[in-house]
């Protein structure tokens, strides 16, 4: 699997407005983000989906950004002075090797991890810290894109994932994507039958 990072010139096209008619953020979301959360989005690129999400979680809550590239992180507090939502977003710029979310340990609600995963040579160190930041029962979407990760690449992912402590709970249908949702160790359920096998 390629561990090529996105290019920061790349952010512009995936923040494109356009997007929204195959991938849109509130659908996607919804059922996952709430009022008051503390959300972490790893590698959020210019914010395609954290000025949505900084929305759903309102004033209460917090959206905690962390991203490779400072490029990106300047993107998103600039959209996000635009959007008026500012206020709730923190931006981290993190390691080659680390995220550097030891202070977030037990105080997040939900993680997303949209197109990333496959960028980060280590999976098992990255899925190591999402659980540790986790809550008890908090959630997190991980998606791939279908053009550059292989369904067998895809389940190696869900493989790390669980043998860090996650708990494969769906497997979503979400244009372009291969998508699984996860939850902390202690409250999940599995839907076997509810699982999307994407070509």
């Amino acid at each position: 699997m390629s561990h090529h990072v996105c290019p920061s010139w790349m952010g512009r096209l995936l923040a494109c407005p356009l997007r929204r008619l195959r991938q849109d953020p509130d659908k996607i979301l919804t059922p996952f983000v709430t009022r008051g959360m503390t959300v972490l989005e790893v590698g959020p690129a210019m914010g395609f989906f954290t000025i949505p999400v900084a929305r759903m979680v309102g004033p209460t809550g917090k959206v905690v950004c962390v991203d490779l590239q400072p490029k990106m992180l300047d993107a998103i507090r600039h959209r996000a002075d635009k959007a008026k939502v500012a206020d709730r977003i923190e931006t981290r710029a993190c390691g080659p090797t680390s995220l550097g979310i030891g202070d977030l340990a037990g105080r997040v609600d939900f993680v997303l991890a949209f197109f990333v995963v496959h960028e980060i040579p280590d999976a098992s160190r990255l899925f190591h810290e999402i659980v540790q930041a986790m809550k008890p029962g908090a959630r997190c979407l991980v998606a791939e894109p279908k053009f550059h990760v292989s369904e067998r690449d895809f389940d190696e992912t869900i493989a790390v994932a669980t043998q860090q402590g996650l708990k494969l709970i769906e497997r979503p249908v979400i244009a372009g994507s291969r998508s699984a949702v996860f939850s902390s160790a202690s409250e999940f359920h599995v839907c076997p039958d509810k699982q999307e096998r994407p070509s």
